[in-house]
């Protein structure tokens, strides 16, 4: 006759609680992989989105303001078009010692003295005073724009002054020049070396070079 056995009383306890935590060990491990898992992609997508070079760059422009911000301030004398209609060129010209002068920017006249200020950021390069011309100052901006600022009854900067947007540089005057117009400014834009007519970029957004 065969002797069934016996298992010991505590060999059924101790074999409940050696599965237990094989299975919480495995669960463990599992859910560990899966939040792996999940988190690389993301923070390899973050990644490339903060160092990507290649990320377009919105164009950024500037416009370019009038030369003065006070009221009442009117076109005297406009930029003299070559390709412009006859009466208005008759408009731009200049008399001087009985000989007609196209005129080379923008006259803007006033009853009252005003102040003048900078189109666009930029650099003086020059301050002159001529019996001719008047007070003049010259700025430098960037993508190779300069602009002209004559018959200056007053000038508020100098040779090398980092000038901003809207910034006050002088008052408006007269000169020897246009003495007809009485207080006035002379404004001259150059764009790449050559004068251009102002009211084609005054007011407008300039789009910046390597756009």
């Amino acid at each position: 006759m065969k002797k069934k056995l016996k298992l010991k009383p505590y060999v059924l306890p101790s074999v409940y609680v050696l599965f237990v935590a094989v299975l919480t060990v495995g669960a463990y491990f599992v859910m560990r992989n899966m939040q792996e898992e999940q988190t690389e992609p993301m923070y390899n997508y973050v990644s490339k989105t903060i160092v990507e070079k290649e990320i377009p760059v919105l164009n950024e422009t500037t416009k370019m303001i009038k030369p003065f911000t006070s009221e009442g301030v009117e076109i005297g004398k406009y930029f003299y078009d070559y390709q412009g209609q006859k009466e208005m060129q008759e408009k731009s010209l200049t008399k001087h010692e009985n000989t007609y002068i196209q005129n080379s920017g923008v006259d803007y006249t006033a009853k009252e003295v005003f102040d003048v200020v900078a189109v666009l950021d930029g650099t003086v390069t020059k301050v002159t005073e001529d019996e001719l011309l008047g007070k003049t100052v010259e700025i430098k901006h960037e993508d190779e724009y300069i602009t002209v600022y004559q018959s200056l009854s007053e000038v508020s900067v100098k040779k090398g002054d980092v000038i901003n947007q809207g910034q006050i540089i002088g008052k408006s005057g007269s000169n020897e020049m246009d003495k007809d117009l009485g207080n006035h400014l002379h404004f001259e834009l150059y764009f790449k070396g050559s004068v251009v007519n102002p009211l084609d970029y005054i007011d407008k957004e300039l789009k910046q070079e390597g756009e």
